[in-house]
């Protein structure tokens, strides 16, 4: 029996606040493969970013992993004691995070810092650690990386300094790398440079790779397989072509609707009205109910697991490569879903009416 590098069951993460308690992931299942790049995507609150930790098992009060499993190679990180945990984290499955200015200590040298990991978890001398830095700063091309072994922070540009953790994340050669939004803080030019550099390394050394982003333009760069995210559910997974040509969920529609493209002939971009749920207080039914345009009254009573479009039937993710959690492919809709998919060249563009009506009130 072939086991998934990750294989993620039924996880369920709530933070327990003075508000009330936030189910900011509840029930979610994916698995993903060894030097497979898999995307995460949706609005900020859609529980990606909780998501990473979980893996990482960095979830901290108030928050608590309430039920599920994390296999990771076959063994489950819940039932695994702190010191065991510490051993795989920054090794086997390594992050980088949203800001990288912040992920990096501003009174210690970033050559250092890179080498305190190699020496961690490798067991490298000082010298062996110090050249193993250097040679990983060169490699994701920061120029004479002998010389700005000994640099700060500071004296780091933003895309030096997301290269930089990048290099640290990738010091211990991981099985597994967890980037969360990675090129938030860069301008395209960077942007593009960094996934283009975690692409080549990801395939050089064979790292599993799962990019959490809500740039739908970055996952067509760089995926194979994609799972969008709301309120803390997966609404559809597919593979990156098949979300692109084919979107079977109507968030996924709103997504790909407001990506600006070359060529775009629209006066305005269009957007999903209204914001992510209060996820204390979530709407009865399908969470998405009150933004959707094609929403009816079994949406507001009924949720909808995560179906095969073609035959209906809930589906896991050996299943059915493509699945889509809408009532639609029930056969609950009375209406059905009437959009359009523009593809032009590699850009994608879905037209979808504005939500009104009674059912979104």
């Amino acid at each position: 029996m072939i086991v998934s590098l990750l294989e993620v069951n039924d996880l369920t993460v709530k933070f327990y606040t003075q508000e009330g308690v936030v189910d900011a992931v509840d029930g979610l299942s994916y698995c993903i493969e060894r030097g497979e790049k898999f995307g995460v995507v949706g609005e900020s609150g859609a529980g990606k970013s909780v998501t990473a930790l979980s893996l990482m098992r960095l979830i901290e009060n108030p928050g608590q992993i309430e039920s599920g499993e994390i296999l990771f190679k076959g063994d489950d990180l819940l039932e695994m004691s702190e010191e065991e945990i510490q051993s795989i984290r920054g090794n086997e499955i390594a992050m980088i995070f949203q800001d990288a200015q912040t992920a990096l200590n501003p009174v210690y040298p970033v050559g250092e810092q890179i080498a305190e990991a190699v020496r961690h978890h490798l067991d490298y001398d000082e010298e062996a650690a110090r050249d193993r830095t250097i040679q990983l700063l060169d490699q994701v091309g920061i120029p004479e990386a002998e010389t700005r072994y000994s640099d700060y922070p500071h004296q780091f540009s933003g895309g030096m300094q997301q290269r930089a953790v990048i290099a640290m994340a990738l010091s211990c050669d991981p099985d597994l790398l967890l980037c969360d939004e990675p090129t938030t803080a860069l301008d395209v030019t960077i942007e593009a440079q960094i996934l283009e550099l975690l692409e080549e390394l990801a395939e050089e050394t064979d790292t599993a790779i799962q990019l959490i982003t809500h740039d739908l333009g970055v996952i067509a760069d760089i995926c194979d397989r994609v799972m969008v995210m709301y309120a803390g559910k997966p609404v559809e997974k597919a593979p990156v072509e098949e979300l692109y040509y084919d979107p079977k969920h109507p968030y996924t529609v709103g997504l790909m609707s407001s990506i600006p493209r070359l060529g775009d002939t629209r006066e305005r971009l269009q957007t999903i009205p209204g914001t992510m749920p209060d996820l204390v207080d979530l709407p009865p039914g399908c969470s998405f109910h009150p933004r959707c345009p094609f929403a009816e009254e079994a949406c507001t009573r009924k949720e909808p697991p995560l179906l095969d479009p073609e035959t209906g039937e809930e589906v896991s993710d050996e299943a059915a490569p493509h699945a889509a959690a809408c009532l639609e492919y029930s056969g609950d809709l009375t209406e059905g879903l009437d959009y359009e998919v523009d593809v032009s060249g590699t850009a994608v563009a879905s037209e979808v009416p504005q939500a009104g009506g009674d059912s979104n009130d």
